[in-house]
């Protein structure tokens, strides 16, 4: 166990240097899953946000400290999850409202990968960014997701075949919207 894992049995102050210690080690890789999962950076960021402060809260929840990025990755695809739930609700509302795009899609390419990424759930989006981008392994996902290794292996299968799919269907009709 590290000093900062260490402090989270501390003290009030010591819990919140370890905690702030702890968010910080993991931020940037945090908010890159954030973007990925939502196909949106600056929600992404207000996601992190919720995310940390819900981990802030539920600290006491946290039975092993060296455990914190796995837990805490949970905490975030969830808070992702929610907003995609929310974000589902609000364009059945009003379905004539402009899809909340990302500017950097510039590309064609770009911009297909991105419709194809947005079309997959949110667990299969966090199996294959946590895989694809981040380099883990199936045992390292399925710790941070906090399932297991044959449920991982299903979502980067499965998660792939859509991904592939729709990156196909998005690149012959690239001005086609992503739902």
């Amino acid at each position: 166990m590290d000093g900062a894992t260490a402090g989270l049995t501390g003290s009030a102050e010591e819990r919140a240097a370890a905690f702030s210690c702890l968010l910080d080690r993991i931020t940037d890789r945090s908010l890159r899953l954030a973007a990925v999962i939502l196909c949106n950076r600056e929600e992404a960021q207000d996601a992190l946000a919720d995310a940390a402060l819900r981990a802030w809260q539920h600290l006491h929840s946290l039975r092993d400290p060296a455990r914190f990025d796995g837990w805490f990755t949970r905490i975030l695809t969830n808070v992702c999850r929610d907003r995609l739930r929310e974000r589902r609700t609000t364009s059945d509302l009003f379905p004539d409202a402009p899809v909340d795009r990302d500017v950097f899609a510039d590309s064609v390419e770009r911009a297909a990968l991105l419709e194809a990424f947005a079309t997959l759930t949110p667990e299969h989006r966090a199996a294959v960014a946590l895989h694809y981008l981040e380099g883990l392994t199936v045992d390292q996902i399925a710790a941070r997701l906090g399932v297991r290794a044959g449920t991982v292996k299903s979502r980067l299968h499965y998660g792939l075949e859509e991904l592939r799919a729709a990156y196909e269907a998005a690149s012959r009709e690239p001005g086609r919207a992503a739902r």
